[in-house]
This record gives structure tokens, C-alpha cells and sequence, in this order.
């Protein structure tokens, strides 16, 4: 009885006309396939913060249940227009993530959006999820990054006349040449100096000795005074 109800409720706000439960499951696999081939191999080629998969996942699955929501039934074209704004509150502004991170992001809405709309010829969906997933096989390269590498900030408490002076002093107090010294800023008045130093990524370079991989691109900062 209440099965038949729930039927008659949403028949009448027009909801049934457009649920398709074999293209709802063929659209979820395609996308759940293009996930795992996106991030479960494209992205893990090469070292990686862990908890960004989980971010990607759970942006691509809900992307994909919000637009199969809202195009199974009448909704006001407000709600389209909120969609978009609750994912303009998503913030990719955290040292967590990395210029590669926020790529792989919009890949992964994208895909969500090519899948989750009903009603859409397949082979053009396949085609469309395909040509995005050899882009990114092609584009992002891993033996086209540097090896990696990790920042730390220094506040020197002198002021050095030639700026080859900096990086013996950097290697004195840390007991290793760094790879690279960048001046960030010199203030006369407190007589200090302070500088960026790259040093390679190691066994430590996330606080543990636990061979965790670390992102090529900085993603820490030591300030050291």
C-alpha cells in the first residue's frame, strides 16, 4: 500500500516519467568505472597526499547523485543555480593541495556532470568520459616532474653582503647544502634574513620514517628561527 502510494505521489509530480533505472545504472558504472581508472591509476603514478583520493571521490559521487536527483524530476531552475553554489564553496586553498590537485579536480566534476545527466545517447557519453581520461593520460606525465622536493623557511638572525654567503650558512646550522636558496626578505631594522630553502623530499620529509610518498610539489613548510 504505501509502495503504490509513494508511486501516485511521485507520478503526479511527474518524477516517474524520467526515472530510467538501467540508464541510472549504467550511467553510476561508467562513472564509478571512469573514477577508478582517473584516480585509482591516473593519479596514483606518482607520489601523492593520501587523503586527496578520498576528496575526489566523494566530489565525483555526490556530483553524480545531485544531478540525477535534480533531473528525475521537475525541479525550479533555483536549483540548478544552488548546485552550483554549494560546489563554489568547496575551497581548494590548503597546503594540502597542488596546482596537479586542483586539475584532477575539475576532471573529476567534469566526468560527474558528462555521467550523471539521464537520457544522454552512451556512446557520445563513453566518447566524451574517454577523450577526457587520454588527455590526462597524455598531459600529466610523470617523468616529466622533478624529483621531490621539500621548503623550508629560515629566519637568519644576520644580514649577509653576498648572497652566496646564505646558502653556507644554511648548510652550517641544518648540516646539508640545500638544493636552492631564495631570499624572501631582508629587514635592516632587526638586522635578520629570511630565506626558502630546498632540500630533497626523504624517508622524513612527512615527520615519520615510515617511507610515506611525498608530493613533488612543496606542500610543507618549516619555519625555523
Amino acid at each position: 500500500m504505501y509502495a503504490a502510494t509513494a508511486v501516485t505521489v511521485l507520478a503526479g509530480k511527474g518524477i516517474t516519467d524520467h526515472i530510467a533505472p538501467a540508464d541510472l545504472i549504467s550511467r553510476g558504472g561508467l562513472d564509478v568505472v571512469a573514477l577508478l581508472v582517473l584516480v585509482g591509476w591516473l593519479y596514483r603514478r606518482r607520489p601523492s597526499a593520501p587523503e586527496i583520493p578520498l576528496v575526489l571521490a566523494g566530489l565525483n559521487i555526490g556530483l553524480f547523485a545531485a544531478m540525477s536527483t535534480i533531473s528525475a524530476g521537475k525541479f525550479p531552475a533555483g536549483v540548478g543555480f544552488g548546485l552550483f553554489g554549494i560546489l563554489s564553496l568547496v575551497r581548494l586553498r590548503s597546503a594540502a593541495f597542488t596546482l596537479r590537485d586542483v586539475a584532477y579536480t575539475f576532471v573529476t566534476l567534469v566526468i560527474a556532470l558528462c555521467t550523471g545527466l539521464p537520457q544522454r545517447q552512451t556512446w557520445m557519453v563513453v566518447a566524451l568520459v574517454a577523450v577526457v581520461l587520454v588527455a590526462v593520460l597524455v598531459v600529466d606525465d610523470p617523468r616529466s616532474y622533478a624529483p621531490p622536493t621539500r621548503t623550508v623557511k629560515l629566519t637568519l638572525d644576520r644580514i649577509y653582503p653576498e648572497p652566496s654567503l646564505i646558502a653556507a650558512d644554511v648548510a652550517l646550522r641544518f648540516g646539508q647544502a640545500p638544493l636552492s636558496v631564495a631570499v624572501d626578505e631582508v629587514d635592516y631594522v632587526r638586522e635578520t634574513t629570511r630565506v626558502s630553502a630546498q632540500y630533497p623530499a626523504g624517508p622524513d620529509a612527512t615527520g615519520t620514517d615510515t617511507g610515506t610518498a611525498v608530493d613533488a610539489e612543496p606542500r610543507e613548510q618549516v619555519v625555523v628561527s
